[in-house]
């Protein structure tokens, strides 16, 4: 097999060590430079912002050489430039190439980083493994609510921050001013100052009114969903998650046994409990 077409299955598959790897990695990647973000926001002393600047531009590093990669093995390289996932991976690493501007603009970008971990959830398998149907929804439900809060709280907190810097001086506050303005309480004991804050908090709330609830109830209602199906397992394999009318396993093939679970049976009433022996 070509180098090209190995690297693009490493990319695009999970079904082998290498890709599992690889992808394994990105997820990971993708998550410390959320975290490294919000550590951030919190004075600490120089030596330690000044490392954790500089594994952010590894992390960076690291997204670009993946970038070029991805765009090097596709099928048509146009087409995954103008692709979404192709978008969102080369908005990510813009501030590696254009860090010296330092403008607010690209210092928001940082927090757009997050989206990348769609591109897991539009796979029916994570890391190898067969998620089903309803794991696939219930996932994509907690990454669009995570993602929501995420970028809203580190949006409103870089514009916030420098000019009101007592209401929003953490990533926590901002964490709060989104929840409480995207569920429409409205406590009314942080609020935004500049144009650029206020801009957010109206599209905190028509967000909030158009997303949360329905996000939200999906969420309740695929819980309920899982909660109350019965799972069937392999035996072979031991991989759960198949329907309750499944005859064979999705990843091994093996023939599945009945549920192990099973519904308790009625007792039976004491006066119907009677000896069926004939009266002698």
């Amino acid at each position: 097999m070509a180098l090209r077409e190995q690297v693009r299955q490493a990319f695009n598959t999970s079904d082998t060590g290498l890709s599992r790897g690889v992808n394994g990695a990105i997820a990971l990647l993708i998550l410390l430079s959320a975290t490294l973000f919000a550590i951030q926001t919190y004075p600490l002393p120089e030596t330690v912002c000044f490392w954790l600047h500089i594994a952010d531009q590894v992390i960076l590093a690291l997204f670009a050489v993946e970038y070029f990669m991805r765009l090097w093995s596709a099928k048509s390289p146009l087409r995954f430039v103008f692709s979404l996932y192709g978008l969102i991976d080369l908005v990510a690493i813009l501030p590696f190439f254009l860090g010296f501007l330092d403008t607010r603009f690209l210092r928001l970008i940082r927090w757009l980083r997050i989206l990348r971990l769609a591109r897991f959830f539009e796979q029916k398998t994570w890391f190898g493994r067969l998620s089903g149907y309803e794991g696939l929804i219930f996932g994509r439900i907690l990454f669009t609510l995570f993602s929501i809060i995420f970028i809203y709280s580190g949006a409103i907190y870089q514009v916030e921050h420098e000019a009101n810097g007592e209401n929003f001086g953490t990533l926590l506050d901002a964490v709060y001013f989104a929840v409480v303005t995207m569920t429409t309480v409205g406590y009314g004991d942080i609020t935004p100052v500049s144009e650029a804050g206020r801009g957010l908090t109206i599209m905190m709330i028509l967000t909030g009114i158009a997303l949360i609830p329905t996000q939200v109830g999906n969420f309740i209602q695929q819980f309920t969903k899982v909660q109350n199906s019965l799972r069937v397992a392999c035996t072979g394999c031991g991989l759960l998650g198949h329907e309750t009318d499944a005859q064979f396993c999705r990843r091994c093939g093996a023939a599945l046994t009945e549920l192990a679970e099973t519904e308790p049976a009625e007792a039976e009433p004491a006066d119907a409990a009677v000896d069926s022996k004939p009266l002698s």
